[in-house]
């Protein structure tokens, strides 16, 4: 498993002629490293006399940004096993009109797979933004560009990862499926950038 490696190890991996772990799995760390900076801007500033009024909102914030963190790790190796799972498909036989058939539906069918990871990254990643706003504002100041560098982190996880999803439509022939999800990576791409400019105004150095 990915997530099992090493950080030289996985950056070796991804350094290869090896498909994988692409731009996926990357988009799935950044949004892990979001995460963790998250929690981190959160215990820095949990039991300081300074911040004890909102000492209870950001264990709150702290407990949230784990699950994200988790989440995102898992996603590492889930973009992976997708992509792998479209390889599979390309691979299987055409011999026969029936085979063909066969082959062709797997295609679709796990490519539509693979886009709705990324998808679903990049909507973790935007989502989380909105708890990163609060450390920079609530959270222990001497770590506030901690948060803004996790804000720029969500942002380059969802933007990346929108990009995995746009490429894969481009191979997909149900044509409800791809404008829904068309419609999806549009909003996200609008609201991403500006909510990203919002917390990072919010910096005070």
């Amino acid at each position: 498993m990915l997530v099992d490696m090493n950080i030289k190890e996985f950056l070796d991996k991804t350094s290869s002629n090896e498909p994988v772990p692409g731009g996926g799995s990357i988009a799935a760390l950044s949004g892990a490293i979001a995460a963790a900076l998250t929690e981190m801007v959160s215990n820095l500033t949990i039991g300081k006399k300074k911040y004890i009024e909102v000492e209870e909102e950001m264990k709150a914030i702290k407990e949230e940004a784990e699950k994200y963190r988790m989440k995102f790790v898992e996603d590492i190796d889930k973009d992976s096993y997708a992509f792998n799972e479209v390889m599979k498909a390309f691979k299987l036989p055409k011999e026969t009109e029936e085979e063909k058939e066969v082959r062709k539906a797997t295609i679709q069918e796990t490519t539509k797979k693979a886009t709705l990871v990324p998808l679903q990254v990049a909507k973790d990643a935007f989502e989380i933004m909105a708890i990163m706003e609060k450390i920079v504002v609530k959270g222990n100041q001497n770590a506030v560009t901690d948060g803004a560098v996790a804000a720029m982190m969500a942002r380059t996880s969802v933007l990346s990862a929108l990009y995995n999803v746009k490429i894969n439509l481009g191979s997909i022939k149900d044509k409800a499926f791809v404008e829904k999800v068309t419609k999806e990576v549009k909003e996200l791409e609008e609201q991403v950038e500006k909510v990203e400019k919002d917390i990072l105004s919010k910096v005070v150095l």
